[in-house]
Order: C-alpha cells, then structure tokens, then sequence
C-alpha cells in the first residue's frame, strides 16, 4: 500500500478518513518504515544506523535534533552537493521557514511526492466543512469563494534549486493550477492574479473580481487572518478607485502587470454603474463595522488561520463582521510538514483542536513536565523520553518532533501543543504556542534573544548622547491594520552638573526605532519592506518609575519578588493597561529597514 496514498483510495474521502484514524499506530509504522527503506543509505543517517532499516535502531540511536543540526546539511545540498547526504529522493526545492536561524530563514527540503501529501489534506477540507456546515447552512457549493491567496518572491541556490515558501510551492503546481474545478472549488480571482509576483496589484485584482462577484460570494478568507485583515484595510484605502473601475469598466492604469490585466478584461467587459454605486453606498458610511456582510451579503463563513498568534486579530474580524458571520479554521501545517484538520470548523476560534493525520509524516512528541515548561535549543531530549502519536495522554502537553521523507530526522518543530482529546485512535491537539517566541504580526516569529539583541543594537545610540535604557518590554499592537511591534522603554539621563545634555528629541528616537528593525531577522524585514505585512515600529516612551509599578502589579498579581524578573512581553490585560498610561511620548520608525531577496 501507498503510504501517501492511505486514507485516500476511495472517493468518501470521510470514509477513507475514518479508516485512518482507526488505524493511526499502523499507519504510523508504515511511514515510519517507508522514510527508513528510501532514506536509509543516506549519510546523515548512516551516521547513526550504519545502513540499518530497523525501527529500534532508529528510536534508540537517531537523537533528536534543532535546525542548528541540519542546516549544514541543507547549505550543502543548496551548494550543489547531491540530495543523498540527507534523502533518498531528489529535493526539487527548499522551503522557506517562517522560523530563523542567526538571522536568516531555515529553509526545509522537499522533494516532489510531498506535494500529493498536502494536496490530500487540502482535499479532506471541503467535504469536512460540507459535513459540518450543510447541517446548519445550505447552499454552499452554489456559490464563489473570496479566498485572497498570495505567492512570495522566490530564489534559486547555487545549485539552482527554487527556495520559495510552501505556499507559493503549492500555487505554483499542477495539484494547484490543474485541480478538478467543481462547486466547492471556485474562487472569485482567476488564477494569474493569485500568481502575479506584485502583492498590492494581485491583492487589487483580487478585491476587485470578488466586488464584481459580491452577490455570488459565499465564503472569504485567506491562509492567515493577518493577511485578511490587511487586505480588508487595503479595502479601506482603495474602495475609490476599485469603483471607479467598475463604473466605467476599465481597469485602473495603477495595475501595470500585464497577466493581471489580461485576465480582468472579463470582469469589466461592460461599465456598471449600478453596482459601483451599491458598493460606493456601503463603503462610504462612516462606520465599516459589519461591512463583510453588507459586501457580501450572502457569505457563509469567513475562513483562516485564527490560532495560536493569529488569535489577536479575532477582536478585528469580529468588528467587521458585526459577530454575525462564524469565523472558521480548518488545517495545521508548515513547512516542515502538513499535519492535521479541524474537525469541528464551526466550533469558536477558542476551542479549535486539530486531529493529527497519522499519513503526513512520522510523529513523535516531547512530554513538557510541570505543565507548559519548556525544554531549551540547546538540551538534550533522551531518546527514550519521547512518545509516539497515539500514546499521549489527554490533558497533557508536548512539544511536537517530526520524521519525513524529504530528510528530516526527529526533528524539533518547535510547536507546543496541548491533547484534548482523541477520533478514533488518532490524538486532537489544541495549538498552545511556538516555543521561545514572543512576538508575532504575520510569517515572522521573534524570539526573546532577537528582541534583546536588536534593542541591545539600539541603546547604544542612546548611551552616545548620555542616556541610559532602564528597562523595557514589548506587545504587538493589531489595533492597527497591519499591526506592529511596540517597544516600552522607560530612560533616564546620565548627564551630571553642568554636563549639557543631547535633548532626546524625534529623530533620536527614531534612529532607535529602524536600529532596532534593522537587527531583527530576515523574516521580518521581508514582512516590513516587501510584504507590508507589518507595520513600523513604535517606540513608546514611559515616565520614570513605570517599570516598578509594573512589578508591584504583577507581584500583586502573584509573582515572586525574590524571582521576579521583568517579562520582555506583555500580552494585554492590566499590564498593558498601566503601561499605556504612563506613556509621554510616542515615535515610530521613518523608513522600512533593508531587505533584500
């Protein structure tokens, strides 16, 4: 039997699913085995199992590793090195990580069959919702969906392999551009325009043609509620010119790609002034609370990614929802693998658990003593700490370790995820957080180390002029559209005497602001300046003694004071609440910092 054809061989795909689930342990040892047959005479494994295919050998001797231990593997296969020091099928390409590593993307191999991997997992979620949904709303495959989709910029190593993120991988293959058209699959933008490498021009088109459809629109959404957001904000900006487009029937000469234009001429054969002004009514009331539904009126759900970090844009989605129209998340994924759907895509974004499909890869899971205390890069996981897929227990949490056949080796995700329950034999998991990050607005995820380095980087411009950073800390502010990160920073003067002192004044603080962007990784640079997925950065700058209220509250609150140390992120509640207002100023970085692809 095919292991990435398990669960999918007959057309109930929901059948097929039960049949997985009800074998998970078996299917996890046929994939287990398969990635050990194909990859076995490669030299990381080698190393370790001198040729070995036996699973034994495989669980007591292979350890279980971070990036840091296969990136030189991946830098020399990216240099022209054959795949075979790491997998036993050509890697067709490298996946760009939302993670980093020293500043840098990871990038994570893939090799061709992992496309029919993730084609099966997007096939499971259509008749999933249809299951769910059809119960409560009908209708649903009558209509189009408003799925905004988006690829990225792409590269190729030295050795000529594309290194692209998994989204683009997928948007650009025949499983994408070649899928069976039926009436769960028709999307308001034409393909060209999901493909056009301009993200503001693919974005216009894309609002456009789901304007022109707006009665026919029965589902919006995109990957991420991050970029839904900033497309609807995008909305905001540019509803004038998107009606006078449709007024008069010609597309807008700011739209200078020639594919995208090519493939609009259906969508403004003829000028409608009808509908411009119906669309220019609703956009230019003073309020855009529950305008989704006012533009579509007969939308269904609006689906996206809305765990984990992206969590903190539910309170805007709802805003221009008016809460009437269920927000709906329907898969886990990453680059490193696709792992799971939500069974349940009616539940609240809140109690979304997702159920592991026992065919997408080999997993393992670290147990997380203590609760949620997390286990460091550099410690040691013993080998026989970890436990197989079906064997965790409900109620506890783990952080999840992969094995694929593209040439990953008990390899530490990164994601913290808490069992609540089990279909069938196969475990449901409620995403908890991605280890050691803090601050997170799309793709890019800074940790505690990139944030002390990058501020590191820009006190030094205020210790020239005499001042000193005291304390600080962080959140992101999604109040904006996109959000940004916000730094509190309380300073005080070292200037003595007579000592005339540099007055601290805008362009001071902001050079301390695009310092601080320029440290940070290269994801998020690529968010700031190419994407325009986040927003500048904003320094905010609090009165003296606001960092010792700060931890009389959170001493208050039931902190240490012998262990207290001051969190270098503060979420919302009354934290961020008392830091708001002890804020005297307010300063934001001029420019975007430097990227390049």
């Amino acid at each position: 039997m095919d292991e990435h054809k398990l669960g999918y061989k007959g057309n109930d795909v929901l059948q097929d699913l039960e049949i997985l689930t009800m074998n998970a342990k078996a299917a996890q040892e046929l994939i287990l085995r398969k990635i050990l047959e194909k990859n076995h005479g490669t030299e990381y494994l080698n190393k370790f199992m001198n040729g070995s295919t036996d699973i034994s050998a495989f669980k007591s001797q292979v350890p279980v590793v971070t990036y840091d231990v296969v990136q030189p593997y991946i830098a020399r296969i990216a240099a022209g090195e054959p795949s075979s020091i790491l997998c036993g099928e050509q890697i067709v390409e490298l996946l760009r990580s939302s993670g980093t590593s020293r500043g840098e993307p990871r990038l994570m191999p893939s090799i061709s069959e992992d496309l029919y991997r993730r084609t099966y997992l997007y096939s499971l979620i259509m008749p999933i919702m249809n299951n769910q949904i059809c119960r409560y709303i009908r209708g649903l495959g009558e209509g189009k969906a408003m799925y905004l989709l988006f690829v990225k910029a792409e590269t190729l190593t030295n050795a000529g392999i594309p290194v692209r993120s998994v989204l683009t991988s997928y948007y650009k293959s025949p499983h994408f551009l070649h899928r069976k058209h039926d009436l769960y699959n028709k999307y308001t933008g034409p393909d060209e325009v999901i493909l056009c490498p301009e993200s503001e021009q693919s974005m216009y088109c894309q609002l456009l043609c789901g304007l022109v459809e707006r009665q026919h629109v029965l589902r919006l959404g995109a990957v991420f509620a991050s970029a839904f957001l900033r497309s609807i904000s995008f909305l905001e900006q540019h509803w004038c010119d998107l009606v006078s487009d449709i007024r008069i029937g010609q597309l807008s000469s700011n739209i200078t790609n020639s594919t995208c234009r090519l493939a609009i001429q259906s969508f403004l054969a003829l000028p409608n002034p009808e509908l411009a002004d119906e669309i220019e009514a609703i956009c230019s009331s003073e309020s855009w609370k529950g305008i989704l539904g006012k533009l579509w009126p007969n939308v269904k759900y609006i689906e996206a990614v809305l765990t984990g970090t992206m969590a903190q844009y539910i309170p805007m989605l709802e805003f221009y929802s008016d809460g009437k129209i269920p927000l709906v998340c329907t898969m886990y994924a990453s680059s490193e693998s696709y792992f799971g759907v939500n069974l349940r895509p009616l539940c609240s974004p809140k109690d979304v658990s997702y159920t592991i499909l026992p065919n997408m890869a080999y997993f393992e899971f670290i147990p997380l003593e203590d609760g949620r205390k997390l286990i460091e890069d550099d410690e040691v996981v013993e080998n026989d700490t970890l436990v197989s897929l079906v064997d965790v227990k409900v109620g506890c949490y783990y952080e999840l370790v992969v094995t694929t056949f593209s040439g990953l080796y008990r390899y530490r995700v990164g994601d913290v995820l808490q069992v609540t329950g089990f279909y069938n034999r196969a475990p449901q998991f409620k995403f908890i957080c991605r280890r050691n990050v803090i601050l997170s607005v799309d793709s890019d995820k800074t940790n505690e180390e990139d944030l002390h380095n990058s501020v590191t980087r820009a006190k030094e411009i205020l210790e020239n002029r005499n001042y000193l950073l005291l304390e600080y800390t962080s959140c992101t502010d999604t109040s904006t559209v996109p959000g940004h990160y916000v730094l509190f920073w309380e300073i005080k003067s070292t200037c003595e005497g007579a000592t005339p002192c540099v007055p601290l004044d805008a362009q001071i603080l902001e050079s301390c602001c695009i310092a601080v962007e320029e440290a940070l990784d290269y994801v998020y640079r690529r968010c700031r300046a190419h994407d325009r997925s986040i927003g500048p950065l904003e320094i905010r700058l609090v009165e003296a003694g606001a960092f010792d209220d700060l931890m009389d509250l959170l001493v208050s609150q039931g902190s240490s004071i012998n262990q207290y140390k001051t969190p270098r992120c503060i979420e919302s509640g009354p934290a961020l609440k008392l830091l708001n207002s002890r804020v005297t100023g307010s300063f934001f970085s001029p420019r975007d910092p430097e990227w390049t692809v």
